[in-house]
């Protein structure tokens, strides 16, 4: 619900800025009717096939997001494609505007919890991990307050940069965030610019969660010692190096579990483990809870909402 709203009050301020019905909008649901958000706050919608001409559609997704999917949807999308709308998403939108395969050949992003598992059931796509991408008529942002950012740069694009500016004053956001400004802070700017070894070890850890490297490897691709590289991680990460490698793939695993279908075995492989008990030890481990009996769990969860 922020997201969305935060996308739609950028459109109302620059309204009430200029004095001019620059926008208008209107919330579109399935089949329309009431439709009731994650937090509970209803909303009424018109149907899809009611909406008339429009100059943009933007897809807004919240929780369980591939539960989600509708071939009639999907159907409507796409026409509105091969009439040079717009197509934008926000959150976990892109995950139904990429099933509907109008992301191929785009740059787009997504909220970094869905990045794994929309990597995996759309191998094709260009996903980055900034706040947001507009990528010609593609407009996808990451969520939460970058809903607010990609808002303001598109009006930005069609108004100019003064009215974004206003926008942005009236909001007390004391900067607006651009396209390459990333989702997550990034460790290097956690720890400062005095440990940029440790970053490099982190990052090369995350490029490499399937396909397993040695503490050896790492601290010779950061031109360390191992023994320095184990303080700099004691020191500034509070654990050992392999401890945290770990945490990173597990992480991503529990990702892969809650996002997509993938057998747990794959699962497993795909997250640097050779075997699947072995993973399902150090995830209870690390987690309380199993990794079948999460899945399990999240669906029922899933399914009750």
């Amino acid at each position: 619900m922020m997201a969305f709203a935060a996308a739609i009050d950028q459109l109302r301020m620059a309204n009430r800025l200029t004095g001019k019905p620059l926008y208008e909008w209107v919330i579109l649901g399935d089949e329309g009717g009431t439709v009731t958000a994650s937090n509970h706050l209803a909303m009424e919608t018109a149907a899809i096939s009611d909406a008339g001409r429009l100059d943009a559609v933007f897809v807004c997704g919240g929780v369980h997001i591939e539960q989600k999917t509708n071939r009639n949807r999907n159907t409507w999308l796409r026409e509105q494609a091969a009439r040079k709308v717009a197509i934008g998403a926000i959150c976990t939108g892109t995950y139904l505007v990429a099933h509907a395969g109008l992301l191929d050949g785009y740059r787009c992003t997504i909220h970094w919890e869905n990045m794994a598992g929309l990597r995996e059931e759309f191998p094709q796509l260009i996903i980055s991990p900034d706040l947001f991408e507009v990528d010609n008529d593609r407009y996808t942002c990451a969520g939460g307050s970058a809903a607010m950012d990609m808002m303001v740069y598109l009006v930005a694009q069609k108004h100019g940069w003064d009215l974004a500016t206003q926008i942005a004053e009236e909001f007390l956001v004391e900067r607006i965030r651009g396209q390459n400004d990333r989702q997550r802070l990034p460790l290097r700017l956690q720890l400062g610019a005095s440990q940029p070894k440790l970053a490099d070890a982190v990052a090369f850890m995350e490029a490499n969660l399937e396909e397993l490297i040695s503490l050896d490897e790492i601290a010779f691709h950061v031109g360390l010692s191992r023994r320095q590289l184990e303080r700099l991680f004691q020191k500034y990460l509070h654990c050992v190096p392999t401890r945290y490698y770990m945490r990173l793939r597990l992480m991503h695993a529990r990702q892969l579990l809650l996002q997509t279908s993938m057998p747990i075995v794959d699962i497993a492989y795909a997250s640097g483990f050779v075997s699947t008990p072995h993973f399902s030890k150090c995830y209870r481990e690390f987690f309380g809870i199993p990794p079948r009996e999460e899945r399990r769990a999240h669906k029922q969860m899933a399914t009750a909402s």
